[in-house]
């Protein structure tokens, strides 16, 4: 999925790449898609649940290795 910024939040623990996600996605405009990279355990339900209390659309989640990356929307 092609996405029009992408941060990589690899080697950071929890929470701090919900805490990138969060600042990066307020500089973006409506529509626009955020690729985020996580290596850490528990980011993939934290995103899930970030998604799903702010209204930001969760597109897409692949996962390469220890590697999940989420494509989100902005609402």
């Amino acid at each position: 999925m092609q996405a029009d910024r992408s941060l990589d939040c690899r080697g950071m623990a929890c929470p701090m790449p919900i805490v990138k996600l969060s600042k990066a996605i307020k500089e973006m405009s409506q529509g626009q898609i955020l690729a985020v990279s996580a290596d850490d355990p528990g980011f993939e339900a934290d995103v899930r649940a970030w998604c799903e209390t702010t209204g930001n659309q969760l597109k897409a989640l692949e996962s390469e290795g220890e590697i999940r990356t989420a494509y989100i929307a902005k609402s």
